[in-house]
C-alpha cells in the first residue's frame, strides 16, 4: 500500500471527517499511517541548527545592532527546515510520531564552526511538551527551550505552540527571549500539505534591541495581500520603537532581503533554499539507548518505509500501549517518571524580565510547565539512560526482555517467553502487549486483532489510573486502529 497523501486522498478524507467531531486538543491523536513522517516531535529541535555556522554568528559580532540582526537570520532560517521537517517543499508536510514520555534524541553537527551538541527530551505527554539544548562551547553560544503543541482542525489543521526558547551569548552576557510561532497546515485535501506561520512575534534581547516578524502567508483561496510563506520584520531599539534600525522582506521558505533603515542600503539577499543544511550527527541505531528516538520507533520507521501500514500500526501500538501501563504502575506506586536532562521550574526570571516587551509574542501554559536543562546530568548520566528498563514497559535481565510487572510480580521468573535484544528492535512484533483502556471498543478491535479472549477478559476493568485526557485520546484511537490497520501488508 502507497505511503503516500495524494493516493490516499480518500482516505484521509474519511479521517478529517472523523477528527472534526472532535473537541479541543489532537496532538496526541493517533493519525492514519501514511499521514505519519518518520520521525518523532522529539527530533524537530534538530532543524534549529542545522545552519552551524548562522547558529554560531552572533557570537562573533561585536556591534550590539548587528549581532540583533543575525540573530534574525539565525531565527528565519531555521524555519522552513522546522517546518517542513528536512523534507523537500514538494513532498509536503507530514504529521511526526507523538513522542513519548522519557524520549531522548541526541546528537551534534561539526563543520567549520566545531562542534554543536544538542540534547531533546520528551518531559511531558500529557500535554506534550518537548525540551532542547543547544550549545556550542567553541564559540560560547547557547540555546535552551521547551515547546508545547496544542492542536486543532477546522478546515486547516491549527497548531497553537505553547514555550519559548533564550539564546545565550556568554561573550557579552546577552540573552535573547526566542518564540515559537503558531502554525496553519494548509492544502490537506489537496494532497500536498503546506505549513504557514501565522501571527507577529518579537525576539527580545537583553540589550534592549527587538526584532519583530509579521507572518502574512496566503488567505483563504489566495485571497488577500500575503504571499506564501511570506514574512516582514524590522529591528529596533525599544528606546526609540518607531525608528528602524534594519528591515527584512520576502518569504522564509524562499529568498528574502535585508535593508540597513537608516541609509536604505541593501546588506543581504538570502536565499535559504540555497543554503545547504548540515545533517545531524547520530549513533547507529544498534548503538542507541533504548529510550532514544529512532531506536525505540525503530519498528515504526522500519514500516514506514516499506510502506507496511499494518505492520506500522502494530509496531507503534508496542511503544504506546507499553508506555500507558507504564503510567497506570507509576500511578499506582503513588510514584511520577523522572526526567534525565532538564527540570521543572516555578518561574524563569530572564523570561519575565524581557517578555514585559511583548508579552504577545509569548504564551506558556502552567500545566505544561517551565523546563530548563540540568548541565550537570550531560556528562554525568551514562547509558543505559533507564537501566533495565525499556520503553515497551519491559525489562531486560538474565532471562531475557520481559514484561516488567511480571518481573516485579514473580521476583524476576515471569512466564512470558523472552524475547532477545535483536528481536526486540528489529521490528518484529511478537512482544506481548500491555492492555489498553478496557472499554468494550478497544477489546472487541484487540480481539480481533488476535489478542487471546482471556487476555481481554484480565484487563483491569475503570480508568486504573488514567486521565480523562488519555482515556479519550485511547478511545479515538481504537476508532482509528479499526479503520486504518487493516491495510494489507
Amino acid at each position: 500500500m502507497s505511503n503516500s497523501i495524494t493516493s490516499n486522498r480518500s482516505t484521509l478524507k474519511e479521517f478529517l471527517a472523523s477528527i472534526a467531531t472532535i473537541q479541543g486538543d489532537l496532538s496526541n491523536i493517533t493519525a492514519p499511517p501514511f499521514v505519519l513522517g518518520e520521525f518523532s516531535t522529539v527530533e524537530l529541535p534538530q532543524y534549529w541548527a542545522d545552519h552551524p555556522s548562522l547558529f554560531v554568528a552572533p557570537a562573533l559580532e561585536n556591534d550590539p545592532e548587528k549581532r540583533a540582526l543575525l540573530v534574525l537570520k539565525w531565527f528565519l532560517g531555521s524555519l522552513r527546515n522546522q517546518q517542513y521537517a528536512g523534507r523537500r517543499e514538494e513532498e509536503g508536510v507530514k504529521k511526526p510520531l507523538n513522542a513519548f514520555l522519557g524520549e531522548l534524541f541526541l546528537g551534534f553537527w561539526k563543520d567549520e564552526s566545531g562542534r554543536t551538541r544538542l540534547v531533546s527530551e520528551q518531559v511531558s505527554h500529557h500535554p506534550p511538551v518537548t525540551a532542547c539544548y543547544l550549545w556550542n562551547e567553541k564559540y560560547g553560544i547557547r540555546a535552551e527551550g521547551f515547546t508545547q503543541q496544542e492542536i486543532t482542525f477546522s478546515g486547516s489543521v491549527s497548531i497553537k505552540q505553547k514555550g519559548y526558547a533564550i539564546l545565550h551569548i556568554d561573550k557579552y552576557s546577552e540573552d535573547y527571549l526566542i518564540p515559537v510561532p503558531n502554525v496553519k497546515v494548509k492544502g490537506l485535501l489537496s494532497g500536498t500539505p503546506y505549513p504557514e506561520l501565522v501571527s507577529s512575534y518579537s525576539i527580545i534581547s537583553s540589550s534592549g534591541i527587538v526584532s519583530e516578524i509579521k507572518f502574512e502567508g496566503k488567505g483563504l483561496l489566495g485571497l488577500g495581500s500575503g504571499s506564501k510563506n511570506g514574512f516582514e520584520a524590522r529591528t529596533y531599539r525599544t528606546a526609540a520603537p518607531t525608528d528602524d534600525l534594519y528591515t527584512a522582506k520576502g518569504s522564509w521558505n524562499g529568498q528574502y532581503s535585508m535593508h540597513d533603515a537608516r541609509s536604505g542600503e541593501e546588506i543581504e539577499k538570502f536565499d535559504v533554499g540555497a543554503q545547504n543544511s548540515v545533517s545531524i550527527t547520530v549513533a547507529e541505531r544498534s548503538e542507541q539507548d533504548p529510550w532514544e528516538s529512532r531506536r525505540a520507533w525503530g519498528g515504526v520507521i522500519d514500516a514506514l518505509q516499506k510502506g507496511d501500514m499494518k505492520g506500522t500500526t502494530d509496531a507503534k501500538s508496542i511503544v504506546e500501549e507499553g508506555q500507558r501501563q507504564m503510567r497506570r504502575d507509576e500511578n499506582a506506586r503513588g510514584e511520577q517518571w523522572k526526567r534525565l536532562f532538564f527540570r521543572r521550574q516555578d518561574s524563569d526570571p530572564i523570561f519575565e524580565k524581557l517578555y514585559t516587551v511583548d508579552k504577545q509574542s509569548f504564551t506558556v501554559d502552567s500545566k505544561g510547565g517551565i523546563w530548563k536543562i540540568d548541565v550537570d546530568t550531560i556528562a554525568s548520566l551514562k547509558k543505559p539512560y533507564h537501566g533495565d528498563l525499556l520503553p515497551t514497559g519491559q525489562v531486560v535481565n538474565n532471562n531475557g526482555i520481559q514484561n516488567k510487572n511480571e518481573v516485579d510480580n514473580n521476583g524476576g521468573s515471569g512466564q512470558t517467553p523472552p524475547r532477545t535484544k535483536q528481536q526486540l528492535h528489529s521490528g518484529q512484533s511478537d512482544i506481548v502487549g500491555t492492555s489498553v483502556e478496557s472499554t468494550e471498543e478497544i477489546q472487541q478491535i484487540m480481539l480481533e486483532d488476535g489478542t487471546g479472549e482471556a487476555q481481554v477478559q484480565a484487563m483491569p476493568k475503570g480508568d486504573a489510573g488514567i486521565s480523562a485526557e488519555e482515556i479519550h485520546d485511547m478511545q479515538v484511537e481504537a476508532m482509528l486502529r479499526a479503520k486504518y490497520s487493516s491495510a494489507p501488508h
